[in-house]
């Protein structure tokens, strides 16, 4: 059972796809649907749902996706990109037949929700992207167009997960070793020195570890290449899904129905970023991964960029969207700068 805060549910509900565990709080009439990233459950929620449902104007869902949390484990088909998530989330809003809402997703949700939005067109009031990856997904791309570097995507997919990391994910590990969920989470989730309270680390780490490492799951399988770094993707997985072998949301700038784009995200993310610790490219130019061939032909993901250059052709088309970049800030707003995002995210809501 999820360890849960005051004024908060865990329940469970049988889609047409999977059994999906959800928290639920708020007694208000407005929708909010809030979508985790990847290693992490609707856990890292809970504070932001009390929040959001102190003021009596909202009801607040917040799923774990298959593979994470509480929800049925089931295979990724990455080969789809995150159409298994976001199909999933359509089924989940059809099981609790939720009126048009407004939907959030951090990090890996915020692509997950880019890709329901590309799907599921007019059931959306607002969406708000919380520290999203790339549309052109993660590592394997140069250029604001996303351009493939190698044909076969190297840099990107399961193999590009920290196999130490992965290894502790599975066995629950909450120490405090260099690649421990802890350390990860508190370096990288967070600015140094931010850091939750010793109750809420504990939640945290829980739900870090509640993510499956197995096959099919997560990180993903792989596939050795011959192009550097020698890693290309597999063909299931959160991992996968993420690559740009079959992930590339530039669509979302056509879409028919565009909800308003509400964009937060940290100044010194180190996750997703132009300069990301987590990618070949930018970890090659540090040195950090011999053999990288050179800025010419593997310059870091400019992930920010990206997303920018998507952003600014949906405008052109006739949507709305705002970049509200936080100072002093990670990869996890919503926690480290909660009163922050709150103001901005029930403002934004509020308007539509």
């Amino acid at each position: 059972m999820a360890p849960l805060l005051p004024g908060i549910t865990q329940n469970k509900i049988k889609t047409a796809r999977l059994e999906t565990a959800y928290l639920e709080a708020g007694a208000g009439s407005t929708p909010i649907v809030l979508v985790h990233g990847n290693t992490s459950s609707s856990l890292f929620f809970q504070d932001f749902m009390q929040a959001l449902a102190a003021t009596k104007r909202y009801k607040i869902y917040a799923p774990d996706l298959r593979g994470f949390g509480d929800t049925q484990v089931l295979p990724i088909d990455a080969t789809r990109g995150l159409r298994d998530f976001s199909d999933d989330l359509s089924a989940l809003i059809q099981a609790l037949n939720l009126p048009p809402f407004h939907l959030l997703g951090w990090s890996l949700g915020g692509n997950v929700v880019m890709q329901y939005a590309i799907d599921y067109p007019g059931t959306l009031r607002t969406l708000t992207l919380q520290a999203p990856g790339s549309p052109f997904g993660f590592g394997g791309t140069k250029g604001v167009d996303g351009t493939p570097i190698w044909p076969d995507f190297a840099g990107s997919g399961g193999g590009s997960a920290n196999p130490d990391f992965v290894q502790r994910i599975g066995r629950g590990d909450r120490g405090s070793e260099q690649f421990s969920p802890r350390t990860v989470m508190n370096n990288f989730y967070f600015k140094p020195p931010f850091r939750a309270a010793p109750d809420r680390e504990e939640i945290y780490i829980t739900s870090m570890n509640s993510c499956k490492v197995a096959e099919g799951i997560y990180p993903g399988d792989m596939t050795p290449s011959n192009n550097w770094p020698n890693i290309a993707p597999g063909t299931q997985g959160p991992n996968n899904a993420l690559s740009p072998k079959y992930l590339n949301q530039a669509a979302f700038a056509t879409i028919s129905h565009k909800p308003p784009v509400l964009w937060i995200r940290g100044a010194d993310d180190q996750i997703v970023s132009d300069t990301s610790l987590f990618e070949f490219g930018f970890l090659g130019q540090l040195g950090a991964v011999p053999g990288w061939p050179g800025i010419e032909v593997y310059p870091p993901q400019p992930m920010i960029g990206q997303l920018r250059a998507v952003l600014n052709r949906y405008q052109a088309n006739g949507g709305y969207y705002r970049e509200v970049v936080l100072p002093d800030c990670g990869h996890s707003p919503h926690i480290e700068k909660q009163e922050d995002v709150l103001k901005l995210f029930t403002e934004f809501v509020q308007s539509y």
